[in-house]
């Protein structure tokens, strides 16, 4: 409630200060001990060989650099997500590369891998106390020619395997020039492969398995959907992540700011999303669990994602929209549910 009071406030600010903004005042409140602590533990589902307290969870992009994972923790996520982050610090496209469309409950961003660096992630999260299930999103640096971006996969992977409870392959970023080409079939063969190797040898090396996921964009063809869910297959992928943003401008077409370049997420993208989420479950036939993401806005959308086939959802622009309470509303639902 008190969100809602403070957003036309918010969105008076430019995005990327009001998103700095209001993770300073939420630290403080949970720093002076304002910040109810949150936890649910609501339909506990075991994904990945992981126990979930929740099938809800925060996507990654909010949280890059693993910075505010303390507080995050007192919302009542099931798990969280970081990142994306990439092997050398960059500082992502020029600003300003996030813009709102109130109108649409939607918001265009062209942010390009924004981030600290790994090391810098690991030293966040070794400093937090966070002990759920965190997973962590890794991509390429945008100085990386492509036909290399697998190099910069395995530096990342085996980086942050000791310190993740899952791994995520963002190959779906629409703010990275020709990262998307990883989802056609021969490129996305070759990198599953060399992910799955290095899975091996870090078990062996760790004596622990960390879970990888896929994270693919909502653009497909389908028959591209069908072609990826057979390679995640092959490779005995643990996971799909369905979907990241969206090229598409349909729903926001001559509202202010739809015209700028970048990745459309929030209420435009729901039914895209979760078409492909319901299309990999048929394909897939429960044999990789699939992360519903792309759209949730409410309770409603969580549960069609999850009566399409996703196993566990994930929000972000639904929270800069609807605030933290979002979470508890999924949560609640899902507990009348079961």
């Amino acid at each position: 409630m008190l969100y809602r009071l403070l957003r036309p406030l918010l969105f008076k600010l430019p995005p990327e200060t009001a998103h700095c903004v209001s993770f300073n005042a939420i630290e403080n409140a949970r720093k002076l001990g304002l910040l109810p602590n949150r936890p649910m533990a609501c339909q506990p589902r075991r994904i990945m060989g992981l126990d979930f307290p929740n099938p809800i969870g925060l996507a990654a992009g909010l949280d890059k650099n693993g910075e505010h994972l303390d507080t995050l923790a007192a919302l009542g996520f099931g798990f969280i997500e970081v990142g994306t982050i990439t092997p050398l610090p960059q500082p992502g496209n020029p600003q300003p590369r996030i813009f709102r469309i109130p109108q649409a409950n939607a918001i265009i961003n062209r942010l390009g891998f924004n981030n600290q660096g790994v090391d810098k992630l690991i030293a966040n999260i070794q400093c937090s106390d966070y002990r759920g299930i965190l997973g962590i999103n890794i991509g390429k640096n945008f100085s990386t020619p492509i036909d290399k971006a697998t190099d910069d996969y395995l530096i990342c992977l085996g980086k942050v395997y000791n310190y993740a409870s899952y791994i995520t392959i963002n190959i779906s970023s629409p703010n990275t020039k020709d990262l998307r080409q990883l989802q056609n079939t021969e490129e996305l063969d070759h990198l599953l492969c060399a992910l799955k190797s290095a899975q091996e040898k870090l078990t062996e090396l760790h004596g622990q398995y960390k879970p990888l996921a896929i994270k693919i964009a909502p653009d497909l063809e389908p028959s591209q959907i069908d072609a990826i869910a057979v390679l995640l297959m092959k490779h005995k992928m643990d996971c799909v992540i369905a979907t990241n943003t969206t090229l598409s401008r349909a729903g926001v077409e001559e509202l202010p700011h739809s015209l700028e370049a970048g990745g459309l997420s929030g209420a435009p993208l729901t039914q895209q999303a979760t078409r492909v989420i319901r299309q990999l479950h048929a394909t897939l036939q429960g044999a990789i669990p699939i992360i519903g993401v792309g759209g949730i806005m409410s309770a409603a959308d969580a549960m069609e994602k999850m009566s399409a086939g996703a196993s566990l959802v994930q929000i972000y622009t639904g929270m800069i929209y609807h605030g933290p309470d979002l979470v508890q509303e999924i949560a609640q639902a899902v507990c009348t549910d079961q």
